[in-house]
Order: structure tokens, then sequence, then C-alpha cells
């Protein structure tokens, strides 16, 4: 890699990124706040205080802007699933115990300290339109292969069952998380330690486990 390749960016070109950010941002609040069909351009540039313009040097309109908020998202969510976290950090029954339970509590920070995340990728983003709704799909489908390598990986290091069936067994694992979500959603008060914790029972020794 050249000296220009790693050359840092200009002023202006900070600038320009971070003023993209700022639009994405401010997009995510107003489609939270009042919907996407209800959001306009004008309410978007209104809270950053900039004008048509402006938007659009960035953004197409209103359904652009819309994918780059969907991405932020999405990117946030698997961010959760990497380092420690990944699929083959972990070699024994304990430790996959201990990483399910980081697991649950980075998703809790994502989806639990700002309910208007779920909101927009599980309620919103669905009735934007026939592709937004193909891609949220696609997404619980990416959801749904990850938990299964983390389900694969314990079932060939030994410590999960060997005729377990791993895709559907990530698709019940899935099934209860985004269940506990918006069960969430609906009552904001809802205890989040004791559900995670209904949640590993079922998952380690089902409801009919030892006691």
């Amino acid at each position: 890699m050249t000296a220009e390749e790693i050359a840092p960016l200009s002023r202006v070109e900070r600038r320009k990124a971070e003023l993209r950010r700022e639009i994405i941002d401010a997009a995510f609040d107003c489609f939270a706040e009042q919907g996407y069909h209800a959001t306009g351009i004008a309410d978007i540039a209104a809270r950053l205080g900039i004008g048509h313009g402006t938007f659009y040097r960035y953004f197409a309109n209103k359904r652009d802007i819309v994918e780059h908020v969907i991405t932020d998202l999405i990117e946030r969510v698997i961010a959760t699933l990497t380092a420690e976290n990944a699929p083959d950090a972990v070699h024994t029954l304990e430790d996959y115990r201990a990483q399910t339970v980081r697991i649950g509590d980075a998703l809790a920070d994502v989806f639990g300290e700002d309910p208007r995340i779920p909101r927009m990728l599980l309620l919103e983003a669905p009735g934007i339109d026939k592709e937004m709704g193909e891609r949220i799909l696609d997404f619980m489908a990416l959801a749904t292969s990850l938990t299964a390598a983390y389900v694969g990986h314990g079932v060939q290091e030994g410590y999960l069952p060997e005729d377990l069936d791993v895709d559907n067994t990530a698709r019940a694992i899935n099934g209860m998380i985004l269940a506990s979500v918006l069960a969430a959603l609906h009552d904001p008060k809802l205890d989040q330690q004791r559900l995670r914790a209904a949640i590993q029972r079922v998952m380690y020794d089902g409801i009919a486990g030892p006691r």
C-alpha cells in the first residue's frame, strides 16, 4: 500500500463523512419517531438544519437513505458476534454457557438500551415495501445461519449432542430471542434478566430437565 493510499482524510473529507453520518442518524431518529412513510426529506433536513440540496448531495431519496439506516442497524447487531463471541471461540459446554450469556447481554444492550432499533428492524422496515421486507427476511436467515454455526461447532467439539438437528435448533433458539425482543417492545417493564435466564434454561435443560 502506498503512502497516498493510507493518507489521512482532509478536513473537508472528514466533514463530509461526518455530515453523511449525521444525516443517517437524523433519518433513523425521524423514521423511529414518525414512521418511514410519514417522514419526509424536509423532516430529516430540518432536524439537522440543512437544506434539501445538501441532503441530495449525499442520498438520492428517502428510500436510498433507509437502506443505509437498516445496514447500520444490522451491522450493530452482527458486531456482537465477534472476537470472544465468535462461533469457534469456545471448546467446552461451560465456556459455551458463558458465551451465550455474553451474547445475550450484548444483544440486550443493542436492543434494550434503544428500543427504536428493534422497532425499526422488526416492525417498521418490513412494511416499507416488498424489497425491504425480503431484506429483513434475509437478515433473519443470516441470523439463523450464525446461530447454526455456534450449535454446529458445539456438536463438532462434542459438548453438544451429536444427533442435534443443527439448523432447526438454531431456528428454535432465534425464535425465543425474537419473541423476547418483541415482548420487551410490548412491555418495557419486562424483567429482561429473568427472561434471558428462562431462555438459557430451555436451551440447556429443557422444561423437563433436571431439578
